[in-house]
């Protein structure tokens, strides 16, 4: 790449993830000795932004650019060696922002929670990208970091043969603290990727002709609502795109690495049985009307209220985001010894269990916007240590042997080893 390009480009800076990856990308490029600038549609609302979130950054260079305008994206990313893509819906708006960086030789990374976009983006551009030497990586963010890396993290940890991992996620606020703890954006995103999630067959079918080895013992679904002896509360199935981003990592270990695939299963933990009772109306409410335009219409115009609360268009505030905590918790079964060859089965009931967490702050947006620069900063410093040299990746396959999860634990998200037993 050219070295008189900027290190990173934030595109769609305006926007309410956007403005926190400016003040993380600012940062991290001072302490980094790197550079940046930042792109979209509006001038004065760039202006605005570097004075709010970037304000001891100086001459930060403002690109005029337009996801519908193929040409201002395409002079936008020969700038950059890395854009850092704030842009979602990424169904509608992802695509030409991934073709015109390899078109140009530029790395891409988001926060894509939509698995039909970042499934499609593999089954069309990876062989593409691997030949540019593009790395094209979603999923950069909350919630995929923290199970996909907390996932890559056990394996290192486990010490034996990993059979299976189930992940409990849990949000909590401080007392007293009450607002909305999504963005509309992200709400969006959710309505129109239920809405289409019929279309993930097909794409599966074509993205993965060749089906993973028949592994034993199955790992069977604890069911829709149950308590777990590792996240105190009521726990259920986490419908978010966490688990299908960790099995194309752990897919890709497989195909690439000859390591056994680890089955996965994502729960989420609510403290009372009145949130349980909530959330579950919400999602059945949310269900049934993403099923239709009119339903999608309603979801959309009014978000805060489908949502108890939990979303509105404006976005969390300061003091919301400040009290907010999450932490994956990761139960991981298996063997002390491994066997011979990935596809062998054990004899022997599994003989030990590993319990990890990954945990910090802000899970949202600071500790997105935290993991999605680091991310960028990661292929910018650590290139050698990724696989391909290059394709259209999720996160654990992309930066499983570089060292971010080193960088995340330096910056606020903690990586621990709870308990290890053996039988």
């Amino acid at each position: 790449m050219a070295n008189d390009r900027l290190d990173i480009i934030v595109f769609g800076a305006t926007g309410y993830t956007g403005k926190f990856a400016v003040q993380k990308t600012a940062y991290f490029c001072k302490q980094e000795n790197m550079t940046f600038g930042v792109a979209g549609r509006r001038k004065e609302a760039l202006e605005a932004v570097i004075k709010e979130f970037a304000p001891d950054s100086e001459n930060v260079p403002i690109i005029l650019a337009d996801v519908k305008d193929e040409e201002s994206i395409k002079k936008m990313t020969e700038q950059a060696k890395v854009i850092v893509n704030c842009c979602g819906p990424y169904r509608f708006y992802g695509e030409p922002l991934v073709k015109a960086c390899i078109a140009t030789g530029t790395h891409h990374v988001d926060v894509s929670g939509e698995p039909q976009y970042m499934e499609k983006m593999q089954l069309q551009y990876n062989k593409a990208a691997q030949e540019a030497g593009v790395y094209v990586v979603s999923a950069c963010g909350f919630d995929s970091i923290p199970t996909d890396l907390g996932i890559i993290f056990t394996q290192e940890k486990f010490g034996g043969q990993i059979n299976s991992i189930e992940t409990y996620i849990v949000l909590q606020q401080a007392a007293g603290v009450r607002g909305p703890c999504l963005n509309y954006g992200t709400w969006e995103s959710a309505v129109y990727g239920l809405a289409h999630a019929n279309e993930l067959r097909e794409l599966r079918t074509k993205l993965y002709p060749n089906r993973l080895p028949d592994l034993k013992p199955k790992l069977k679904s604890q069911g829709m609502v149950h308590r777990s002896d590792i996240s105190p509360g009521w726990s259920m199935l986490f419908l978010g795109s966490d688990r299908s981003v960790a099995l194309r990592s752990q897919r890709f270990l497989y195909e690439k690495y000859k390591e056994r695939p680890v089955q996965v299963q994502t729960y989420i933990t609510v403290e009372s049985f009145f949130a349980l009772l909530t959330v579950s109306i919400v999602g059945a409410v949310f269900s049934l009307l993403s099923r239709t335009s009119c339903g999608r219409n309603l979801l959309l115009r009014y978000p805060r209220l489908f949502s108890c609360g939990f979303v509105s268009r404006d976005g969390p505030d300061a003091k919301t985001l400040d009290q907010m905590h999450f932490s994956v918790t990761l139960k991981a079964l298996g063997w002390t010894e491994k066997l011979a060859e990935p596809t062998d089965n054990h004899t022997d009931p599994p003989n030990k269990t590993v319990i990890t967490k990954v945990s910090g702050d802000s899970p949202a947006y600071g500790m997105t916007s935290t993991a999605l620069v680091l991310t960028a900063v990661t292929i910018l410093k650590e290139k050698d240590k990724m696989p391909d040299n290059g394709g259209v990746l999720p996160p654990g396959a992309a930066f499983g042997k570089t060292s971010l999860i080193e960088k995340l634990n330096k910056h606020g998200v903690k990586f621990e080893v709870i308990s290890s037993t053996e039988k």
